[in-house]
């Protein structure tokens, strides 16, 4: 019998169901590991048979930022049109990982910064996900934090367009994950996508998504075994 999905376990979804599904994932790595194998690691490759990212790899890190109000939700933004790397798409803030970074750590709530205006001293921490690999040949470390309101943002209007939020439970719902294909460049590529409302949430923003909800899922499996 396939499990069931984690969203059965506690609906609305607590902060403590995600820190608990977290639990083994609180110590963030202080490096990123570069060493790649497509034959096991999460990332665009992962779903399209002989796509490899692009060189040189690039380490990278995101926030994926929970917003602790009566039911969670999570706080994404939309890039602006004119970006050199995922115009107009919705994701996590986040970027590059700067020499003078100490960690992911540092480069997620750096950029959140940068990017949203969100000082860290409102961001607490709880975790990460697994290492996503992008087709562009980022290697994304995703750290997970909670912000607790009240707060105020101030986005960078060159990066970008738009912040929203999406329900917690509507990520974590498998009924909203969509496998999807479309042609790119001449080729058919495969990846997970999100719709809520107006909104098309797909791509790496997607697919570390729904490592989330197996993340939370194996966790709980592994609490009633």
């Amino acid at each position: 019998m396939p499990a069931a999905d984690v969203t059965a376990m506690a609906k609305p979804l607590t902060r403590s169901v995600v820190e608990r599904g977290l639990a083994t994932r609180r110590l963030i790595p202080r490096h990123p590991d570069m060493a790649i194998d497509l034959r096991r690691d999460r990332g665009d490759h992962a779903l399209n048979a002989g796509l490899e990212p692009l060189s040189p790899l690039k380490p990278a890190a995101v926030l994926v930022p929970i917003i602790e109000r009566e039911t969670l939700s999570v706080l994404f933004t939309r890039r602006t049109s004119h970006l050199a790397h995922h115009a107009g798409q919705i994701s996590f803030p986040g970027g590059h990982i700067e020499p003078d970074d100490e960690c992911p750590r540092d480069t997620a709530l750096r950029e959140t910064e940068e990017e949203i205006g969100l000082g860290r001293e409102h961001v607490t921490v709880i975790g990460h996900l697994d290492t996503y690999v992008t087709r562009t040949g980022f290697v994304v470390t995703p750290v997970v934090g909670v912000i607790t309101p009240p707060f105020s943002l101030n986005p960078d209007p060159h990066e970008v367009a738009e912040i929203f939020e999406v329900p917690l439970d509507f990520l974590m719902d498998s009924s909203n994950h969509q496998f999807c294909s479309a042609e790119f460049d001449g080729h058919v590529r495969h990846f997970y996508a999100m719709p809520y409302e107006s909104y098309y949430i797909w791509g790496a923003t997607a697919g570390m998504l729904k490592n989330f909800h197996d993340i939370l899922n194996a966790a709980r499996d592994l609490r009633q075994a």
